[in-house]
């Protein structure tokens, strides 16, 4: 029994304080699809993309999965060797260096925080308009309230809740949705659209620049890798969560880009300008009751991004406070709960904040959604960009990299910069035109954050040289956990004992 004791007591030292080992390859899946949160783009979102792309939508989505599949290839070369809270932030550190992880993890940072206004302003939006049907007329505020306050409840609680609660909401929702497709593709006669597979009307810039929204809609399929203390075979689950995501994602988001872009032709309304094109198509189709069953399934799909946001910004805010890098208090877990609490409290408290602080300026949900969404863009394209470099580096520095892996990495950058270049635009490019303001203005803000991020760790070091050293530490020590380690050769009996993960060598019998 002595060596099972020692073995479990190097496994629960090597944790942050987070409940260990309790999460299924399900419920790991539903972290990344929840904030991937898939239904919100055809119920909502699609008209924006449609704005840019017009019939070009669907291939907008292809170019965005394809690119993203190579990001989460270059990502999994990580996450089969390592797991830890600390995300894409350890990865990037890992393989590029301290200035690098920090980048990231300021990148990540601001890419989930913005990602939980932009969607709890659709919470917002959804919960307004249902409530108004029962002649219920709360503030904009109120609701806002109400999302970030129950999210942040679950988050807080228990990781498990929150696991299993995204995973039941995006279930649901996401097969009653595929079902209202069918029915519509059905009313439109099944019909082939050779207006969209001819990509009529259709130019490289504005397909570019709905790539912006595309990767906003995909954005999140990384976050299961801030499960790493939690997941239960965390080297297996969360490859394959982050691969499958992307794939899973990708197709849903193509078929319904089809199916609504055709569901719209020939009709009066405008896709690009109609808020729940869902509901609209559901009317339509003669099957209204279906469209308010869709508008409570996108109210509970954006709750579970906005919780689904929470649960991996404060696991970063959580890794990087115990590198020194943020307050000390930010990297405490509960005691009895096993969750970052107070990092839980603070990315809940400030989701709330920034949208209820547009309202009172009189932006309405729909234009805050929409700009939220556009800045948290940048941070998780600056992520992907960097992790996409950083893999191969990594690879090299480990013995392991192939000409393969530096054909991933170079495809992975390639991909990410053209929605770079949509979102940033060249002067006088017809390719790539210069957005409209504000939009034009989001890029530079987000440079000028990184740069106060990156001026801030600067300054950090200077008075405290030995961060990076901590820093740097912690990530290898994360790392030598998952390290294959020389088996322990033990006797047959006592081996039977041992959990199975603990690598021993029977004793010969002879």
């Amino acid at each position: 029994m002595t060596y099972q004791r020692q073995y479990h007591q190097r496994h629960h030292q090597s944790l942050h304080g987070l409940k260990p080992d309790c999460l299924s390859f399900g419920e790991v899946l539903g972290q990344s699809i929840a904030v991937i949160a898939p239904i919100t783009t055809p119920a909502a979102n699609l008209g924006l993309i449609f704005a840019s792309s017009g019939n070009g939508t669907w291939l907008s989505f292809l170019i965005g999965a394809i690119g993203l599949l190579f990001v989460s290839i270059n990502i999994n070369q990580f996450a089969s060797r390592s797991a830890s809270p600390g995300s894409l932030y350890s990865y990037i550190a890992k393989g590029l260096g301290p200035m690098a992880g920090v980048m990231c993890g300021w990148s990540l940072v601001l890419a989930y925080l913005f990602t939980g206004m932009a969607v709890l302003c659709g919470f917002a939006n959804f919960g307004s308009a249902l409530l108004s049907h029962l002649g219920i007329h709360p503030s904009v505020i109120t609701i806002l309230a109400i999302g970030a306050g129950l999210a942040w409840y679950a988050a807080y609680k228990d990781i498990e809740l929150s696991a299993k609660t995204l995973l039941l909401l995006e279930g649901l929702s996401i097969g009653l949705i595929l079902i209202l497709g069918i029915i519509i593709w059905a009313n439109q006669g099944f019909a082939i659209d050779t207006a969209q597979f001819t990509l009529q009307g259709a130019t490289p810039g504005g397909v570019a620049m709905g790539l912006v929204l595309v990767v906003f809609g995909f954005s999140g399929f990384e976050s299961a890798t801030s499960l790493g203390d939690e997941a239960k075979d965390p080297l297996k689950t969360i490859p394959k969560s982050v691969i499958g995501s992307t794939i899973l994602s990708g197709l849903f988001f193509i078929v319904m880009a089809y199916i609504e872009v055709l569901g719209f032709s020939g009709s009066s309304a405008s896709l690009a300008e109609n808020e729940a094109p869902l509901a609209f198509l559901a009317q339509k189709a003669g099957v209204g009751f279906l469209g308010e069953l869709i508008s409570i399934c996108a109210l509970f799909s954006f709750f579970a991004c906005v919780l689904g946001s929470i649960n991996p910004a404060a696991r970063v805010f959580f890794m990087m406070a115990r590198h020194g890098l943020f307050h000390s208090s930010l990297g405490e877990a509960h005691s009895a709960n096993q969750t970052p609490h107070i990092a839980v409290t603070m990315s809940a408290l400030v989701m709330f904040l920034v949208p209820a602080s547009m309202s009172l300026f009189h932006i309405n949900l729909f234009e805050s959604m929409a700009y939220l969404g556009t800045i948290c863009t940048y941070g998780f394209l600056m992520v992907y960009i960097l992790i996409s470099i950083a893999a191969p580096v990594y690879l090299h520095k480990i013995g392991k990299l192939h000409p393969l892996d530096v054909v991933f990495s170079v495809l992975g950058v390639g991909f990410m910069m053209i929605p770079v270049l949509g979102s940033v635009g060249i002067p006088g490019s017809p390719i790539f035109p210069v957005p409209e303001p504000p939009y034009d203005a989001f890029p530079y803000l987000f440079l000028l954050y990184l740069v106060t991020g990156c001026g801030w760790f600067i300054m950090q070091r200077l008075r405290s040289p030995e961060i990076v050293v901590s820093m740097e530490r912690g990530i290898d020590e994360i790392h030598a956990r998952f390290a294959t380690p020389n088996p322990v050769v033990v006797p047959s009996a006592v081996a039977e004992q041992l959990p199975r993960s603990m690598p021993v060598q029977r004793q010969s019998e002879n």
